[in-house]
């Protein structure tokens, strides 16, 4: 208890369950930090943050549309109105809409860029800003993917995305190092959301094969993810920057 005793973290998507970023804000408040929680889902994020407080942690909600500039103006007038500062940001809001390239709209790769990589941008660009201001450092945590790194079949445009996350994390790192400013990028394999479930649902020979190779034989979990993000927010990786974290039982390395 008390990895993040004192510090003000902000996770976006955090209204699913199974989610990665409702397990992150849970997570979060229990090694007591201060959890701001934000989704699209309004009524949803307020319940992860009631729960949370309802077992002694300390969380806010907000409902937020991660590609509305407006809404992540709202967001930070809200942080800095309200705490002064921000020491951990999570880019987790996410979506993912996977077929063949052949199959897929304009419409729907402009979509799934907006979510997954330009709300990476918008988040991390504001807090660089606080976080310089404030000059005390911080941690910028963005969600990736093992698709972010490798070839996955069905999986062009959020790929693209992710891999962009990968790759704009590392440049960011480079300008914010001397400011004590640490920016990584997570990324998850097979883990168990409501995102993941929709995807098998709509793709199940693809996620079957792909469940057959997993080394460690299982999907993981969202407190697997969690827990990864707990290290990266926490003091204890304080010499890491602009690196690549996996969390996906051996997938990639085959």
């Amino acid at each position: 208890m008390g990895r993040l005793s004192g510090k003000i973290a902000l996770v976006t998507g955090g209204a699913s369950v199974p989610g990665l970023g409702s397990a992150t804000a849970i997570r979060f408040a229990e090694e007591g930090a201060t959890v701001l929680i934000t989704d699209i889902d309004g009524e949803g994020v307020e319940r992860i943050a009631a729960d949370i407080r309802a077992k002694g942690g300390n969380a806010s909600a907000m409902r937020h549309d991660v590609t509305s500039t407006a809404d992540w103006d709202a967001v930070f007038a809200w942080i800095a109105g309200d705490h002064g500062r921000l020491d951990v940001i999570v880019n987790n809001a996410g979506i993912a809409i996977l077929r063949a390239i052949a199959d897929f709209t304009d419409a729907e790769w402009i979509r799934q860029n907006d979510v997954n990589l330009n709300s990476v941008y918008y988040g991390t660009q504001r807090a660089v800003k606080l976080m310089r201001e404030v000059g005390q450092g911080g941690s910028i945590i963005n969600i990736s993917s093992v698709a972010g790194l490798i070839g996955v079949q069905g999986c062009a445009a959020y790929a693209a995305a992710k891999g962009g996350v990968r790759s704009f994390s590392k440049a960011v790192a480079l300008e914010c190092a001397r400011d004590r400013i640490r920016v990584n990028s997570v990324h998850p394999g097979m883990i168990m959301t409501n995102i993941q479930k929709v995807a098998m649902d709509d793709n199940p020979e693809i996620f079957e094969q792909i469940s057959a190779s997993i080394p460690m034989g299982y999907f993981g979990e969202p407190i697997d993810v969690a827990n990864m993000n707990l290290f990266l927010a926490s003091d204890e990786s304080r010499y890491c920057t602009g690196t690549e974290f996996v969390v996906d039982g051996g997938l990639i390395t085959q």
